[in-house]
């Protein structure tokens, strides 16, 4: 039987440079898209422990649901702040574990993968051209109005490029928790202390594998209807599991219910729910 560890896995996803840059399959085709808007195949790099014979580790899932939109590619000029989300692997025996994933984005160091992206720029720019160039007879008309195409295109090089030269590269990369669990606030604050340690530029107290070995091996799963306190890189963090006569755990804030479908659709919902309506929630 399972021995009740707090999380059962520590997951690392993010960019194979061995592999480089592979479409994403899984998102469509974006070609259309600028290269720094497209989506790319991204890996499942490493995982701790190899494998627990009473949860086996799901490669596939787990890598499609870390990064769900694949790999991300930014630069310099655009907003790179973490983003946090979970997510739930049913097995067929209607059997749950639970993930938490923090995704992040960190300097591509590998020249091969820079220049990749260079060249996709310049394949995207070259097939832009042919196909935004005016025919020869419409050419004068468009200098004397001096609305052209040309200006256009070089508007939109400049925007959302990407230079080698002058710019700096980042991808996403994201560190993950699998658990029997949901405790997703004290998964958070785990995998956000993690982070701080690994950006901070003072080395945290102990190393970090020490942590993720805490977290795996040491931290327990607490009994029904107690709490447990454990720490952390920086500090203690707390969770609480419900009793047995207790509203099953639900560690979620409400508030982002409301904040995502308005308060109108919570309560058709709501009403859908008491009517015991089929209810279905399409997204992206």
């Amino acid at each position: 039987s399972p021995p009740g560890r707090f999380a059962d896995y520590f997951v690392i996803c993010g960019l194979d440079t061995e592999t480089g840059l592979e479409p994403d399959e899984l998102s469509g085709e974006n070609f259309e898209q600028t290269p720094l808007r497209r989506t790319f195949k991204s890996k499942v790099l490493a995982r701790y422990p190899e494998n627990v014979e009473w949860n086996p580790f799901d490669q596939d899932a787990v890598g499609m649901l870390c990064m769900p939109k694949g790999l991300a590619f930014k630069t310099q000029a655009d907003s790179r702040e973490p983003q946090f989300h979970s997510f739930i692997i049913t097995r067929e025996d209607g059997s749950r574990t639970f993930g938490f994933s923090l995704t992040f984005f960190e300097e591509v160091t590998s020249k091969q993968i820079c220049s990749a992206m260079q060249t996709l720029y310049h394949m995207h720019n070259a097939e832009y051209d042919i196909f935004h160039t005016p025919p020869p007879n419409d050419r004068d008309s468009c200098s004397s109005t001096g609305d052209c195409n040309g200006t256009s295109v070089s508007k939109l090089q400049r925007f959302n490029s990407y230079d080698i030269s002058r710019d700096t590269l980042y991808v996403s990369k994201c560190i993950c928790l699998i658990a029997p669990m949901s405790f997703m606030k004290a998964c958070k604050k785990v995998l956000e202390q993690l982070h701080q340690a690994v950006t901070s530029p003072q080395p945290p107290p102990l190393p970090l594998e020490s942590y993720i070995y805490n977290i795996l091996y040491e931290v327990p799963l607490p009994p029904a209807g107690r709490s447990l306190k454990f720490s952390g890189v920086y500090g203690p963090i707390i969770c609480q599991r419900p009793s047995t006569n207790e509203l099953p755990l639900f560690d979620f804030p409400v508030k982002e219910v409301f904040e995502l479908l308005g308060v109108e659709n919570v309560v058709q919902l709501f009403t859908c729910a008491l009517l015991e309506f089929q209810i279905l929630l399409y997204s992206q």
